[in-house]
């Protein structure tokens, strides 16, 4: 049985960036989510990227892994999906990020992985692997990404949300 994947939206930034990409009115008709961002944002710092489905900021829990090739870390850190590109990367490098949602529709607890990985050909990179828990039962008909610290997406980050059926 083969999956089938549909472009449900696409979010691409504009000229003076955005505080956050969001997707509404996600349709209960596939089994499953995939969404993929590339990103970046105007700091001098890495920053991360966290999510939330429906506008809760709430009842989520989630473990990470990260390495930026010289160290790792691991640790908890609700919400949190991965890093982006800081204005001082190479320029014109996005991070690239893929947050799977199985079973978005269902009414049990919604689980979301991501793997993430930062480009930097000046310096440090980084990669992350994500998993999370939204402990709620209710369908998932929104999502909202956010950079840490109140930073705006840069423009051109793009964020591109996947409906994915079994046939």
């Amino acid at each position: 049985m083969a999956n089938t994947y549909e472009a449900i939206a696409t979010v691409t930034v504009g000229s003076g960036g955005a505080a956050t990409i969001g997707f509404t009115s996600i349709p209960a008709t596939y089994t499953d989510l995939l969404l993929k961002l590339s990103a970046r944002n105007e700091t001098s710092n890495v920053t991360g990227v966290f999510i939330s489905f429906n506008g809760s900021t709430t009842t989520f829990s989630g473990k990470y892994l990260e390495s930026n090739g010289a160290t790792a870390a691991s640790g908890s850190l609700a919400r949190y999906i991965g890093v982006e590109n800081p204005g001082t990367a190479t320029a014109n490098t996005f991070s690239n990020c893929e947050v799977y949602i199985p079973n978005y529709a269902s009414a049990n607890n919604k689980s979301f992985s991501a793997d993430t990985v930062s480009e930097n050909n000046g310096t440090t990179a980084y990669a992350t692997f994500n998993a999370g828990l939204w402990s709620t039962t209710a369908a998932i008909t929104s999502i909202t990404l956010q950079i840490d610290a109140a930073q705006d997406f840069n423009q051109y980050s793009t964020a591109t949300l996947y409906g994915i059926k079994n046939s």
